[in-house]
């Protein structure tokens, strides 16, 4: 395991002390929060551990049930103690970018629906101003091409500028999903959202200064399933550096 690596692991299992038996707990997506799903289920089986999780993912369900952790419908339960996801940027005021994974629409519903959310990271995604790192928003594939157009215009009404490129990956070939013809370069397919969706990168480079007024403009787009900004949700962050894990909260937040 590499340096990096090493950092990843020692901030997902970190984070799992916030977690007791008799939680209801929403299991985040991404690298670092793998690490958080393997050591609850750890602690399942040599600790005695009772908790029912709720994936944010399929790639996170696959994972929890292979670690043996109980699983639940979100719609199931009357919400969450908590959440633990990663991020890949947070700002001063603990506002996040996430969806670099592809699965921000679920995370966001997991999230809303937590008493707490904490945050697993390393110092590469704390920054000044949000942006640096392209936000992703998920859309609908129906005029996706209109869609992108008013999310352009958006964008630069809140003056971040820039780029906006269609999610591809590669190995799927040239892609048509349920009969949407996508521009894509040859040997590069369409990323399709476990929803059915398909990923915008928005390169705005870091110039989102007011990223909770830039969410609600987004969120007006008809075609936007969901953006990848999350406003005044996360109250603590579990920071990896080399000389330890650092743990940030958020001074009004819910685990201050």
């Amino acid at each position: 395991m590499d340096t990096a690596e090493a950092l990843k692991r020692a901030a997902g299992i970190a984070a799992c002390e916030v977690v007791s038996s008799g939680m209801k707990v929403g299991l985040g997506t991404g690298s670092t929060v793998a690490f958080t799903v393997i050591e609850l289920g750890r602690r399942i089986a040599e600790e005695g551990l009772e908790i029912i999780g709720v994936p944010t993912s399929i790639a996170t369900e696959k994972l929890a049930q292979e670690v043996g952790i109980p699983l639940a419908e979100l719609g199931e339960l009357a919400g969450l103690d908590v959440v633990i996801d990663g991020a890949d940027e947070f700002n001063p005021e603990f506002q996040l970018i996430k969806g670099g994974g592809g699965a921000l629409l679920r995370e966001k519903i997991v999230a809303q629906s937590a008493a707490a959310m904490v945050v697993v990271a390393d110092g590469s995604k704390e920054v000044k101003k949000l942006g640096a790192f392209p936000l992703p928003i998920e859309i609908i594939p129906f005029s996706w091409s209109e869609t992108t157009r008013q999310i352009k215009t958006v964008l630069s009404e809140h003056g971040c500028g820039g780029e906006i490129s269609l999610r591809r990956r590669p190995e799927l070939g040239d892609a048509v999903l349920d009969g949407i013809d996508f521009p894509v370069a040859k040997g590069g397919g369409v990323f399709v959202t476990d929803n059915g969706n398909v990923i915008l990168d928005c390169h705005t480079g870091a110039t989102i200064s007011d990223p909770v007024a830039l969410e609600r403009a987004l969120l007006n787009c008809a075609g936007v399933a969901q953006v990848g900004l999350f406003n005044n949700m996360c109250d603590a962050i579990y920071l990896a550096a080399e000389s330890g894990v650092r743990i940030l909260k958020k001074p009004d937040g819910r685990l201050a």
